[in-house]
């Protein structure tokens, strides 16, 4: 069973009959549905009855819903009112505008605003390259997506999918104080949304895309990449190669194998599986097999999709034809982009000595992280409720940090790789072991790892850390 979770953190407002011990009955009532009590407040004390708030962690919509339930089982007890904390988080939304300088008297507002403003424009008719030191450009990022693929939710809409791009606007803002905004497009078109793109592209630094359904994503990438002069980067793509090829650095090191020599599984070959692959073997691996729902691609057949098969005819050098489960026996590495819950303990046991599993599948891993970690060596989630997670935000803010800082007008292979290699460097040997081969996402050295990293890829130089003390507030914000 699914544990309970901050995520779906309640408070329940409870009339309860004045007792010695209603307080110790409430916990009770919820820790028998499953709850996990985070806090417990008499707000009021009555003659015949007390007003409790109840604060705790539930697992989902329907177990609160068991939780109330439970409560008002209780003789003479009713539940007055239910808040939920994520909710409450997301009301007027999770980011907003705020000025750099202040803006109190005429003197401001002529150097902000007119006239003073117009000698700024001239200077960047002139030279449009000064948009990015006189404006927001040179710290703005746009996260772009039309909704079609939301999370676990599947195509929801740009509506629905705003909560997402404010929440990943507010990681970029957090971890690497780079101003991020959500555009959500009402358009599932691919030419129309590279028309979009391209037309705002003047304000921002980097388009960051988001959640875009494959194959379209790929397109849609390619395309603003070439024909844009900023750096595009489609994180359910680069981001999660780079994060899993990070871990998988360290993962080897910690069980003394070469990635030259490892025989790597992907399970999952959408946006996600294709974009570790190539990193994968930019990095040096030579025997990977990728797995989709029709078993492992190769290059004994053709695909109609030109992304699988570009993985059908570069990957999978000894030719092997079979099931995920067939590909699984005697391979040192297992990486799951895919499903939940598609493989068992007894398939990890036909892997190779010293196995290294990453069941990326996010809520559900592709198995089950207790009965992988009893057969393999190392086992990585994407989930925060077990060690070594998987997560993009280790990458993204840094990574964009240093684009901006070092004005990159273009993104590749190589710096994504420049960024993985930055990321496994924070673990240090000393502190490598099984339950850590990739640092906590509030690790305050990652950002500036991977900044410097890519500064020193696009510049030829070392970084000079003009913004070291604005990444330093944003790492130490609590």
């Amino acid at each position: 069973m699914a544990m309970p979770s901050p995520s779906y953190t309640v408070t329940l407002r409870v009339s309860v009959p004045a007792h010695p011990r209603a307080t110790q009955h409430l916990v009770e009532a919820v820790a028998d549905a499953g709850g996990l009590v985070t806090g417990i407040d008499t707000v009021e004390s009555l003659e015949k009855h007390l007003i409790v708030s109840v604060t705790c962690d539930c697992v989902n919509t329907a177990h609160v819903q068991e939780v109330r339930g439970n409560i008002e089982m209780m003789v003479g007890t009713v539940v007055e009112e239910v808040s939920d904390a994520t909710m409450q988080a997301h009301i007027d939304g999770k980011i907003s505008v705020e000025l750099k300088n202040p803006l109190r008297t005429r003197q401001d507002l002529a150097r902000v605003y007119t006239p003073g403003v117009a000698r700024v424009c001239k200077a960047i008719h002139k030279n449009t390259a000064e948009a990015r030191r006189l404006t927001v450009k040179g710290n703005a990022v746009a996260v772009v997506t039309d909704g079609t693929a939301v999370l676990g939710l599947g195509d929801i809409g740009p509506e629905a999918a705003l909560p997402v791009m404010e929440g990943k606007a507010a990681l970029f803002k957090r971890f690497g104080d780079v101003d991020a905004w959500p555009v959500c497009l009402d358009t599932k078109d691919t030419e129309e949304i590279i028309s979009i793109v391209k037309a705002i592209a003047p304000v921002y630094g980097g388009i960051n895309l988001e959640d875009i359904s494959a194959p379209r994503c790929f397109e849609i990438e390619e395309r603003l990449r070439e024909e844009l002069d900023i750096p595009v980067f489609h994180d359910d793509q680069h981001g999660t190669a780079i994060v899993t090829l990070s871990a998988l650095i360290n993962a080897l090191k910690l069980v003394g194998k070469r990635i030259e020599d490892a025989r790597i599984v992907v399970s999952g070959v959408g946006a996600a599986g294709s974009a570790i692959i190539r990193l994968l073997m930019l990095h040096g691996a030579t025997d990977v097999i990728g797995c989709g729902r029709n078993g492992a691609l190769g290059p004994f057949r053709e695909e109609t999709n030109p992304h699988r098969n570009w993985l059908a005819q570069n990957t999978n050098p000894r030719g092997f034809q079979g099931s995920l489960k067939e590909a699984l026996a005697g391979a040192d590495v297992l990486i799951g982009v895919s499903s939940g819950n598609i493989l068992t303990g007894d398939d990890i046991a036909t892997m190779a000595d010293d196995a290294i599993v990453f069941a990326m599948a996010n809520p559900t891993p592709e198995v089950d992280p207790i009965a992988a970690g009893r057969h393999a060596a190392i086992v990585a989630t994407g989930r925060s409720d077990f060690p070594n997670q998987i997560n993009n935000v280790l990458v993204f803010p840094g990574l964009f940090r240093g684009m901006l800082d070092a004005g990159a007008s273009k993104i590749d292979d190589e710096m994504l790789r420049q960024a993985a290699i930055a990321v496994a460097d924070v673990v240090s040997d000393e502190e490598r072991n099984a339950n850590y081969i990739i640092p906590g996402v509030f690790d305050p050295r990652v950002v500036d790892k991977v900044a410097d990293a890519v500064i020193r890829y696009v510049t030829g130089k070392e970084p000079r850390h003009k913004k070291k003390s604005k990444r330093d507030k944003a790492s130490n914000a609590k």
